[in-house]
């Protein structure tokens, strides 16, 4: 919870400084105030709207408010039905991680590596951006420090192939996980979101049902921007799950719950620094409580 609330500074002292003239005082607090506020913390208008909706009643100002927002975003961040964790049904089970580019995936696979090696599981790292040689270094210098094992093939290779030796590499060592990397692509070109499917249909073929998650990547301080990409990449591809990095680099993390309520994705993680320890599980609580920091 303390590494959530560092993460989260910079988003709670903007967000929290603008609740408080709003909640605080005598009468019932401003909605249409409030409605700015969550506007302007990336929350998103369709998205604040839904939410003032559900804050029609408040009688008064004061903690009474604050609770009636907190619960009505836990409520819209939980979802039907909430789905906290990783789906991993698989022996192995598959991965793979998507997004434009600058997310942060190949780092981001890395702290997911390492984050899981804690509970005992053993990965594969598949390089499947294949279009950047320097992506393969970077991947094999991460697991190295993860002690996850990577299999990649020559800069320009076909990233399917790539993942398909990495599940067959998997399933003939007995490793838990096979997570795979992507290259980053604008989600505007067609030709690449196309290859994305490809892949995926590939591993399908490896093992029957993977893959099991398809985690999009999606940067925080894009804001509104996320929506789009979300969108597009979760029709290509059925993404599964999201997780949202630099929540820590912007005071406009309102995008998670937009990301959340629009699209339908569960939050899987949060990246909320550069160490490999700062990807956290998201909890929807844990969550609008380092937002809305204590009340006062």
């Amino acid at each position: 919870m303390s590494r959530l609330e560092q993460g989260l500074a910079r988003m709670r002292a903007a967000f929290s400084a603008s609740l408080d003239k709003i909640l605080t005082g005598r009468g019932s607090p401003d909605l249409g105030d409030l409605e700015e506020s969550l506007i302007l913390a990336d929350v998103g208008p369709e998205t604040a709207r839904k939410l003032i909706e559900r804050l029609k009643h408040i009688p008064s100002r004061g903690e009474s408010a604050r609770d009636s927002l907190a619960t009505a975003l836990v409520d819209m961040l939980e979802g039907e039905p909430p789905a906290p964790g990783l789906r991993l049904s698989g022996t192995p089970s598959v991965l793979v991680l998507v997004g434009v580019n600058g997310t942060g995936k190949t780092t981001t696979l890395a702290k997911l590596a390492a984050r899981l090696g804690k509970e005992g599981k053993t990965s594969v790292l598949a390089a499947a951006d294949t279009f950047r040689p320097a992506a393969i270094d970077q991947l094999q210098v991460l697991a190295d420090r993860v002690g996850a094992r990577v299999v990649a093939h020559r800069p320009g290779s076909d990233p399917a192939a790539v993942a398909f030796d990495a599940v067959q590499a998997a399933l003939k060592k007995g490793n838990d996980l096979v997570l795979v990397d992507t290259a980053g692509r604008l989600h505007t070109r067609a030709g690449l979101m196309d290859e994305l499917g490809k892949i995926c249909r590939v591993i399908g073929k490896a093992l029957p049902g993977a893959p099991h998650e398809v985690l999009l990547v999606l940067d925080a301080t894009t804001g509104q921007n996320a929506i789009e990409q979300a969108r597009v990449f979760k029709e290509a591809v059925g993404v599964t799950g999201v997780i949202l990095t630099k929540l820590d680099g912007t005071a406009k993390g309102g995008i998670v719950v937009s990301v959340r309520w629009r699209m339908g994705l569960p939050i899987r993680f949060v990246g909320v620094g550069e160490g490999m320890d700062d990807l956290l599980l998201f909890d929807s609580r844990e969550f609008v409580q380092a937002l809305l920091g204590p009340g006062r």
